[in-house]
């Protein structure tokens, strides 16, 4: 691996025994191999948070098949959103759930606005936490980034789920088996983790080299089949419009069918899409989901991700009409 692009955070043995196991009962046994879309968050043409929009997306993404749904990640735009917005986000996203799994994102770069945000989601009934480590210092000794979550965590009730967002390429810190093992070890609710860094190997270490205990979730298409061999899930940001393409491969390993086919439709249907500018650009996504839907709202990114022009939108509603006819 290269790390020298790449913060690796490893544990001494001594950080190891210093750590303390806090009392408290765990969470109750979950189920690993669940589907969740990294759902984007809707705005309007003034940038602001647009509810009915979020409930009309979390009908629609229950009707094609996911099991639960990432509130305010990467692809919702979580780090773009003040304290009070995020709050107001996670409550639309409680309100409407429709029986989905909700995951919501916490992380900020300081353990106060993290705790706080934390401590709203549980109390609203979110299902766990996904918080990604402290984003703005990099190269943080293995200690510093305990100490973070040990302060955010003792203020948690000792049954709510947390889990940890692997997501290197933004945050700048790139976690080892034996940091997740510590994070196990230390906290009896940290469950797993959602590993966006798209590495196999990286992937595969983190999902034999880890208490089995834990859900290693994959946050992109290409380790999808390797959590399921191991029986965990996914978080992805393809599920926003590709929905029912991933709740086929989750259906086939369900049923112990081969999700192979079922795969590489996916993979058909994201190079059609692709071919037609569909890219991590989230205006393109929140565009594509509109038309997937059927809907006429305004649905755009923040700044600084930029609007599509109206040759990207002729683009992408001619490889949304081709993707209509693969689901």
């Amino acid at each position: 691996m290269d790390t020298t692009r790449r913060i690796f955070v490893g544990i001494s043995t001594a950080a190891l025994a210093a750590a303390a196991v806090p009392a408290g009962a765990a969470p109750a046994k979950m189920v690993k191999d669940k589907f969740w879309i990294a759902g984007v968050t809707p705005c309007d043409k003034n940038y602001e948070f647009d509810a009915g929009a979020y409930a009309e997306q979390l009908a629609w993404w229950k009707s094609q098949g996911a099991d639960g749904v990432l509130v305010l990640g990467t692809n919702g735009e979580g780090p773009s959103f003040s304290v009070a917005e995020r709050k107001k986000i996670a409550e639309t996203a409680i309100k409407n759930r429709n029986g989905l799994d909700l995951i919501v994102t916490t992380g900020t770069p300081n353990f106060k606005e993290t705790i706080e945000l934390s401590q709203h989601a549980a109390s609203i009934g979110a299902d766990s936490l996904l918080i990604q480590p402290p984003f703005y210092y990099k190269n943080p000794k293995a200690e510093g980034l305990l100490e973070y979550f040990r302060l955010v965590m003792s203020k948690l009730p000792a049954s709510m789920p947390v889990r940890y967002y692997d997501i290197p390429q933004v945050t700048g810190v790139t976690i080892t088996p034996a940091f997740v093992t510590a994070m196990a070890e230390q906290h009896p609710n940290f469950i797993g983790i959602k590993n966006s860094h798209g590495v196999p190997e990286e992937f595969e270490a983190l999902s034999t080299q880890t208490p089995s205990r834990l859900n290693i979730i994959s946050g992109t298409d290409n380790n999808t089949l390797a959590a399921l061999k191991h029986g965990n899930g996914v978080i992805l940001g393809s599920g926003n419009i590709y929905t029912k393409l991933v709740a086929n491969i989750f259906a086939a390993h369900r049923a112990g069918q081969d999700p192979q086919p079922a795969f590489d439709k996916l993979t058909k249907a994201t190079s059609l899409m692709a071919a037609n500018g569909y890219s991590a650009n989230y205006n393109a996504i929140k565009y594509a989901l509109n038309l997937m839907m059927g809907s006429d709202r305004v649905n755009i990114a923040r700044p600084p991700h930029v609007p599509l022009t109206e040759g990207e939108k002729a683009k992408l509603r001619a490889g949304v009409t081709q993707l209509k006819t693969m689901v």
